[in-house]
C-alpha cells in the first residue's frame, strides 16, 4: 500500500465576504492511496486561519501520513487526533478503497438518485445590494430556508435586509439562519439576539468567539434565539472534554464540519453526546472541493437528519471537480449517471 498527496487551489467565482475576511481562493489537499490495482481518493481540506490543523507542520504531517499509510487507518487515526482534516481524508481514502465504486462511499437511496437532501441557501457578506441580489437569486432557485452570514457590515443594516425578506416570505414560506462567526461582543450580545428574535429566524450559529464559555453559557440559558455552536467545536478531542462542554453551555444546536471536527468518527461523537442531552445537530461543508462534499453528503444522508444541512458549496469556484453531485429546488442530488472528472 503506498500513498501521495497534492496540493490544489480552488477559485472563488466570486469574492465571499465572511467576518474574519474576503475569500478569494481555498487551498486543499487531496490525498491518495493505492492498494493491489485500485485507488481510494480523499481530501484534506484544511481551512486556512479557522481549522486546528492550520499549523506549520501540516505538510510534514501530510508526508508522515502517506509514509505511514501501510499501518492502517486505525493506528493513524490514533495518531492524527490534532489533525481532524487528515483524518477526514483518510477516512475517505479507505472507504473509496474499500467501494465497489471508488466515488460511492456510502451506498444509499441518495447515491441510486432516488433521494435527496434540504440544503440552506448561503448568503454571503457584502454590501446591502450585493446581499439583496443573493436572497433575491435563492428564493428564486425554490430555496426553502437560507443562512445569511453577518458580522461584516452595520448591524442595523443587516436587520433590515432581514425585514425586507420577512416582510415577503413568513417563517412558513422560508426559514431564516443566521450565522454571526463570533461577531457580536459579550456586552451587547444579549441585546442583539432579541432584535433578531423578533425576525422569527430558526437559530444564529457562534453570536460570539469561541471560548467564553461562562459568556456563552450565559447566552444559552437565557437568550430569545436558538444558539447553534459552531467554531466552539474546534479542537476538542477528548471525548469527556466534548460532553462537558455541551452539559455546561447547553446550546439548542450544534453544528458539524467533519473536515474541523475529525471526520465520520469525530462527527459521530458530537452527535452522540447532543442526542443524550436534547441538542439539536446539522451537517455542514467547510468549503471542500466536491470530493469532500460528496462524502460528507453521503455521509450525512446516512445519518437520516431532516432538517436542512449545509451542502449548497459546490458551486462556489470556478475550478471544481465535475462530479455527480447537484442542486436542483433548494435540495442536493446525485446523478448516478454522471461521471467524475479529477483533474490534479
Amino acid at each position: 500500500m503506498k500513498a501521495s498527496f497534492q496540493h490544489y487551489i480552488l477559485n472563488f467565482k466570486n469574492p465571499s465576504g465572511t467576518s474574519r475576511g474576503v475569500l478569494k481562493t481555498k487551498d486543499t489537499w487531496i490525498i491518495t492511496i493505492y492498494s493491489q490495482g485500485k485507488t481510494g481518493i480523499g481530501e484534506c481540506g484544511m481551512f486556512r486561519g479557522l481549522s486546528i490543523d492550520d499549523r506549520p507542520d501540516f505538510i510534514a504531517t501530510l508526508e508522515w501520513t502517506c509514509k505511514n499509510i501501510d499501518k492502517g487507518l486505525e493506528f493513524l487515526l490514533l495518531e492524527l487526533k490534532a489533525f481532524p482534516s487528515v483524518q477526514f481524508g483518510l477516512e475517505m481514502a479507505f472507504k473509496a478503497l474499500e467501494a465497489q465504486h471508488s466515488f460511492e462511499l456510502f451506498a444509499s437511496n441518495f447515491t441510486k438518485g432516488n433521494a435527496s437532501i434540504p440544503i440552506n441557501g448561503l448568503i454571503w457578506m457584502g454590501d446591502k445590494a450585493f446581499m439583496q441580489k443573493q436572497i433575491a437569486e435563492k428564493i428564486d432557485a425554490g430555496f426553502s430556508c437560507i443562512k445569511m452570514k453577518i458580522g461584516a457590515i452595520d448591524f442595523d443594516t443587516e436587520v433590515d435586509l432581514l425585514k425586507s425578506i420577512r416582510k415577503t416570505f413568513t417563517s412558513k414560506d422560508i426559514e431564516l439562519r443566521i450565522d454571526a462567526n463570533g461577531a457580536f461582543n459579550p456586552n451587547d450580545a444579549s441585546e442583539k439576539l432579541k432584535i433578531l428574535s423578533d425576525l422569527d429566524l430558526h437559530s444564529i450559529e457562534q453570536p460570539i468567539k469561541q471560548g467564553q464559555i461562562e459568556e456563552m453559557t450565559s447566552l444559552c440559558e437565557t437568550t430569545p434565539l436558538p444558539i447553534a455552536l459552531d467554531e466552539e467545536l474546534i479542537g476538542v478531542f477528548d471525548v469527556t472534554k466534548k460532553a462537558e462542554l455541551l452539559q455546561t453551555i447547553r446550546p439548542q444546536y450544534i453544528i458539524l464540519k467533519p473536515t474541523l471536527v475529525g471526520g465520520y468518527e469525530g462527527s459521530d461523537i458530537w452527535i452522540d453526546i447532543a442526542e443524550q442531552n436534547n441538542i439539536g445537530w446539522w451537517i455542514t461543508s467547510a468549503l471542500e472541493s466536491n470530493i469532500g462534499l460528496n462524502a460528507i453528503a453521503q455521509y450525512t444522508f446516512k445519518k437520516q437528519n431532516h432538517l436542512p444541512q449545509g451542502l449548497g458549496t459546490g458551486s462556489l469556484f470556478t475550478n471544481n471537480f465535475e462530479s455527480p453531485l447537484f442542486v436542483n429546488h433548494g435540495e442536493l442530488h446525485y446523478n448516478k449517471n454522471k461521471s467524475w472528472n479529477i483533474n490534479l
